[in-house]
This record gives C-alpha cells, structure tokens and sequence, in this order.
C-alpha cells in the first residue's frame, strides 16, 4: 500500500512538472490583455546618421530612402522616431553620440526585408552597422 502511496505521489508531482512546463511555453502565447488585440512582431531599427570622415545623413538622403527601401519593405505601415544615441567604439574607448532614426514596425515583417533594408543602408550611407530588435507584442488598430 506504501508503493501506491509513492506512486501516486510521484505520478502527481510528474503531472504538475509537466502543467508548470506547459504554462511556462503557453505563456509565450499568453492571450493579449485588451479586446480587439492580437499577436504581431515588434521591429525596431535603429540607423545612426553620423558618417564616417565626417558628415551626417541629411533630411532629404533620409526621406529618399524611407521612400525608396522603407516604404516597399513595410507596405503595411512604419513609424519614425527622430533619436540621440550613444555607443562605446570600442577602438577608441568613448561613448559615441549620434542623431539617430528608430523605425518602429507591427505586424508581419520579413526577415528578407529587414536584411536588405539594413544592407542597404548601411551601403548608402557608408554605416558599420543597423540596429535590429525583434519581440512578440499585442495590438490592435
């Protein structure tokens, strides 16, 4: 009778394991908290306007390739942040500042479209990098 006892036990202990296991992985797709909202990608790129050698990228470059690259990329919809960022250029040891643009994009986004606007960019504009940042996020519109 102790055996039952220690197998029931084990086998309830085994089945909450496996309910907090399926809670965790469920609460990646936890329902989203307010009506009419659902699941999208949060895309967030961030494009530094300092250029190397000096100058920056100018309102009318900027306004040619939100035209031209961001716009077919992200038929549905984007947002432009005007920003002023900072990173360490680990050469020199300093914290760099620079204007910047954040484009916020919800939704369905491409990983071919996110790859080619930063390509591109960064070739126009003679950039070492884009700044890419992805998450799960609900909304509605």
């Amino acid at each position: 009778m102790g055996s039952t006892k220690a197998s029931a036990r084990a086998g309830a202990q085994a089945g909450a394991w496996r309910l907090a296991a399926a809670l965790l992985l469920a609460g990646c797709q936890a329902p989203c908290p307010f009506p009419g909202q659902g699941r999208v990608t949060r895309l967030e790129l961030f494009f530094g306007r300092a250029m190397p050698g000096g100058g920056r990228v100018s309102d009318a470059a900027w306004q040619d390739f939100a035209t031209r690259v961001l716009t077919p990329a992200f038929p549905d919809g984007l947002t432009v942040l005007r920003g002023v960022g900072q990173w360490r250029d680990p050469q020199r040891r300093q914290v760099v500042r620079e204007d910047s643009f954040v484009v916020l994009v919800l939704g369905r986004v491409e990983p071919a479209a996110v790859a080619m606007v930063s390509q591109t960019y960064r070739a126009w504009f003679d950039q070492e990098a884009v700044g890419v940042v992805s998450s799960k996020a609900c909304a509605a519109f």
